[in-house]
């Protein structure tokens, strides 16, 4: 982006020409400026910054707004800002009947707080007397004292009658002149406890937070002056937030999901020789470890972790999704580790800082599922194996290829046995799978209806991530495909209880237990040799694999979900998880992400559909579910 070095009236033109037109304004200014304006809006967040002086990290709080201008405060720039500021209120008043226009500014700090730490942020409300905005004023005033900053709730003061510009510089516009351009303007004067007050050096997470928070509190105060002093009427706050996607957080966005897409952490941990080991291990008469061996990695964890870190999230402008993308960076962090610790003692460590533990409720419910739930005998149906259960996934996938790009065929793989897997958007089945033929379709909805829906529905989203999965996606993805079971009618007893004894096993594994005690409490709950084998292994894999303790509390969190009301389809939107519902639904409403494209087939059986709506308005314990 180049940099004019004086505002010509070609520059104002041109501003005003895109305004106009609804068009998105990004334009660098004469030193140092920037001014974003997404689409028409009835506000403008400006921030000065000190002529002559530092003011570290402040500039960071405005370009989270739809709308805003950064500025040098020199005196000799105090025209050219005037000269934008006017030329974006007048197309807005124009358009909405009103403007309102907030100036951002940091407070001084004295120096004696040298080496105390901050303990409390504080806000300053500037108005003008008699300026009939109470409303916006008391909107503003509640959303911040409302945010928590620093862990507590910040000192909000409101002040009237006070001069509305930053310490050292002239307000931008005389009360005439506001009445004039028909624009209201407040001030907000922020305590800058991002930084240290005696060498400026900035805390980065105090001012992702103090950014965060005061980028609601201003959206929710243009909000409240939309409906009262505009012929605007959004929805929602959210709906005035930032729309366009700035260069940086398309670049940032992709390659994090080019580093996920690097590797499978899954298959990585899934032994190579699963079928041997468990011969091995009957023929030694369940008394001796099995020896599980691993694919070689096709990478160097420590080059990747490299790149990982090379990706500058802190150039995002948008809070939210900066936070979002540095969480992702982390993740992926502690999966690289994983992957360089599959066989040793850091595995398990690994894996519980990415999955969690066991809690207490989720333990107490497995056990009592397995203590209570009937015990399958000897299955004597008809059992469908890889070739048959593939066709059958084909024929779901079609269905969806109907609408839009899907999945390629299913791969039959050696290297997985008896397991199902969906990995870079295509389904793998184990050569060696055996299904009851009353499972299939449930098994089919777990992979297709859930794993693939939600792939392809991020594939077409403008945040690759979507596809590849945001931070703690794992534990929403199983619930939704366990629940996708019960709503086709194929979650019964034993589905149940092996989705308790993987959290039983998970719990032993993280007790201490070896594989050979892990098996043997298994067989002690009733299971099949082959079926104790297949839950140990997928509890022991890579060194202690707690992963699978998050289909059930992940089932459980689903209930709870669907119970309070939730958008029941938007969670196909993508691979998210539930804590980043709110964040899901904000960029939606901001007109981000793009309609969902696909929602599972099963939606459309009356059976799933009466099954959904019970759950919803009356709820259900898990031990309910066997019972529908």
């Amino acid at each position: 982006m180049s940099r004019p070095k004086r505002l010509t009236q070609r520059l104002i033109d041109e501003i005003d020409s895109r305004l106009r037109n609804g068009q998105t304004v990004r334009r660098a200014l004469p030193g140092w400026g920037l001014l974003h304006v997404d689409r028409p809006l009835p506000f403008l967040v400006v921030y000065r910054s000190p002529h002559g002086a530092k003011d570290p990290g402040t500039e960071r709080l405005v370009v989270a707004e739809a709308s805003y201008l950064r500025a040098s405060g020199d005196p000799k720039r105090r025209e050219e800002i005037r000269s934008i500021v006017r030329t974006v209120a007048s197309v807005m008043t124009e358009a909405f009947g009103s403007f309102l226009l907030i100036e951002v500014w940091a407070t001084h700090v004295e120096t004696a707080d040298e080496g105390v730490p901050v303990q409390r942020a504080e806000f300053s409300v500037c108005h003008r007397k008699n300026d009939d905005l109470e409303d916006t004023v008391g909107e503003l005033v509640n959303a911040l004292r409302l945010s928590r900053i620093l862990r507590s709730q910040p000192d909000v003061n409101e002040e009237a009658g006070v001069r509305l510009s930053p310490p050292g510089m002239r307000q931008l516009f005389t009360a005439r002149e506001l009445e004039s351009m028909s624009t209201s303007l407040l001030g907000l004067a922020v305590k800058p406890v991002y930084r240290d007050a005696a060498t400026g050096t900035l805390f980065p997470g105090v001012l992702r937070s103090v950014a965060r928070k005061m980028g609601v509190a201003l959206d929710r105060a243009a909000y409240r002056f939309s409906l009262t002093h505009t012929t605007s009427r959004p929805e929602s706050y959210h709906v005035l937030g930032r729309r366009a996607t700035v260069r940086a957080v398309t670049d940032v966005d992709a390659a994090l999901a080019a580093i996920d897409e690097r590797f499978d952490l899954l298959l990585q941990v899934t032994p190579a020789n699963l079928a041997d080991a468990g011969r091995e291990f009957h023929r030694h008469g369940m008394e001796r470890n099995p020896r599980f061996r691993y694919r070689p990695l096709p990478f160097d964890p420590g080059r990747v972790k490299h790149d990982l870190w090379s990706i500058h999230t802190e150039r995002v402008e948008d809070p939210a999704l900066m936070y979002v993308f540095r969480e992702k960076q982390i993740e992926t962090d502690r999966r690289l580790s994983l992957l360089g610790d599959i066989g040793r003692p850091g595995f398990l460590l690994g894996g519980l800082q990415i999955y969690g533990g066991v809690s207490d409720r989720v333990l107490t419910v497995a056990t009592e599922l397995l203590d209570t739930l009937p015990r399958r005998t000897r299955h004597q149906g008809a059992s469908v194996g890889a070739a048959e259960f593939a066709r059958r996934a084909a024929e779901e996938i079609s269905l969806y290829a109907a609408v839009g790009e899907f999945a390629p065929e299913p791969e039959i793989r050696d290297d997985i046995y008896s397991g199902l897997m969906v990995s870079d958007g295509k389904l793998l089945i184990g050569a060696g799978l055996t299904v009851p033929a009353e499972r299939v379709d449930a098994l089919i909805q777990h992979e297709v209806g859930t794993h693939l829906v939600t792939y392809y529905n991020g594939l077409i989203q403008p945040l690759r991530l979507l596809r590849t999965g945001l931070p703690g996606y794992d534990e929403m993805q199983e619930g939704l495909s366990v629940l996708g079971e019960y709503l086709v009618g194929g979650l019964d007893a034993e589905r149940l209880r092996v989705l308790s004894a993987r959290v039983v096993a998970a719990h032993a594994l993280i007790d201490g237990a070896e594989f050979v005690d892990t098996y043997r409490l298994l067989a002690g709950y009733g299971f099949s040799q082959h079926a104790s084998f297949t839950i140990a292994a997928r509890a022991h894999r890579g060194g202690g694999m707690v992963k699978d303790a998050i289909y059930l509390r992940g089932l459980l969190g689903i209930l709870d979900h669907v119970a309070s009301g939730c958008d029941f389809d938007r969670l196909f939107l993508g691979k998210y998880a539930a804590s980043h519902v709110p964040f899901i639904d904000e960029l939606v409403l901001r007109q981000v992400l793009k309609p969902i494209r696909f929602l599972p087939n099963y939606l459309q059986r009356d059976e799933a559909k009466g099954r959904l709506m019970r759950l919803s308005a009356e709820g259900a314990s898990i031990y309910e579910l066997v019972k529908g």
